[in-house]
């Protein structure tokens, strides 16, 4: 039988739990595209995304026959964009190596592109009912205040005793909705600040409740500063054509396509252009400013209306995209701001596939 807290977790997740798409069915594949949209990223903004894109790629090999620009459109918006062309790239590994069958063992999961610890072990436990604890900040949080862990909770040896504590209470036939449990309340009872313990399943068992320092708890050592990078941007419009680039594959927004821009701390730095994309621009005038901010780092972006000479272009990477193909392309959330105002300015309406 499993423990007191564990039974009392189980049955208040049975009653209280989200009805959340992915939660439908056990279908691997179908658990392992809503894992990697979640990573990083809150419930309300995947719901959308997960539904189009498994309207768009039901199953398997959907996903792997699919260019990759289609898959990043689809994608668009939800940044983090390694994480489709993993998504991508390890269809395409299943449909080969394991004929298309997605792998239930936790070696060959661990294996595939992008997925790390956690996600092995939310789809083996998950979708193949196998005691693999998934562990995430939610989960930490919940582990270190039921069993008032003391340790900063981004060190390893953390990770690894809440790993050995849940292994060792996993009821066996129900590990699937241990581990969703679990996530549950983290999620929507033992919050970061103010938790809601009068609420909480496993109140009379929690160490920290017990001891009054659920607020203390986790210990969590502080992120360094955020970098901050001002950027130009460079708009050069030929009638009903932007001349844009895309990103290369690895790095910051990879496969992408972008607005040419170069970092820089006066206008003297447009001179940057000729290094960068091989070709020199005139700034013509201010156009507008925006800014996105990563995960990381800032960027403050300052757009300027530009010119160049045409000839020049066919010696740069960057290439001519018509104004109402910007609908169609994967742009990066960064760049939304300028693609809507030209949009705008050309008076173009929706058009094409994906968001």
């Amino acid at each position: 039988m499993p423990l007191n807290w564990v039974q009392s977790l189980l049955n208040w997740y049975r009653e209280n739990k989200r009805n959340l798409p992915w939660r439908e069915q056990k279908d691997p594949y179908a658990i392992w595209v809503s894992e990697i949209m979640l990573q990083q990223t809150r419930v309300d903004t995947v719901l959308d995304y997960y539904r189009r894109f498994l309207g768009r790629f039901p199953n398997m090999a959907s996903l792997a026959e699919a260019e990759l620009d289609e898959v990043l459109k689809y994608w668009e918006g939800l940044g983090y964009y390694t994480r489709a062309r993993n998504l991508h790239r390890g269809a395409g590994e299943v449909m080969t190596k394991h004929r298309g069958v997605f792998p239930d063992n936790h070696r060959d999961v661990l294996a595939l592109p992008g997925i790390g610890e956690y996600t092995a072990g939310a789809i083996m436990s998950i979708a193949f009912n196998e005691p693999y604890p998934a562990i995430d900040g939610n989960v930490l949080r919940v582990a270190s205040r039921l069993f008032l862990l003391e340790q900063d909770i981004k060190s390893t040896g953390v990770k690894k005793e809440v790993e050995g504590l849940l292994k060792g209470v996993f009821p066996r036939q129900e590990c699937s909705d241990f581990t969703q449990a679990l996530m549950e309340l983290g999620a929507l009872i033992c919050l970061p600040t103010s938790p809601k313990c009068q609420e909480c399943p496993v109140q009379r068992d929690c160490k920290a409740y017990r001891h009054n320092r659920q607020q203390e708890l986790p210990l969590k050592s502080k992120s360094g500063r955020q970098k901050k990078v001002q950027r130009y941007i460079a708009i050069v419009q030929e009638r009903d054509r932007v001349l844009m680039g895309k990103r290369p594959e690895r790095g910051l927004l990879g496969g992408l396509w972008e607005f040419p821009g170069v970092e820089g701390q006066n206008m003297e730095d447009f001179r940057q252009f000729k290094k960068e994309y091989n070709l020199e621009v005139t700034p013509c005038e201010h156009w507008i400013d925006t800014k996105h901010i990563f995960s990381h780092i800032t960027w403050d972006m300052k757009v300027y209306r530009c010119s160049c000479r045409p000839e020049a272009i066919r010696e740069s990477p960057l290439q001519w995209v018509y104004i109402q193909e910007l609908h169609n392309i994967a742009i990066p959330t960064a760049f939304q701001k300028i693609r809507e105002k030209i949009l705008q300015e050309k008076n173009v309406s929706p058009t094409g596939t994906g968001r």
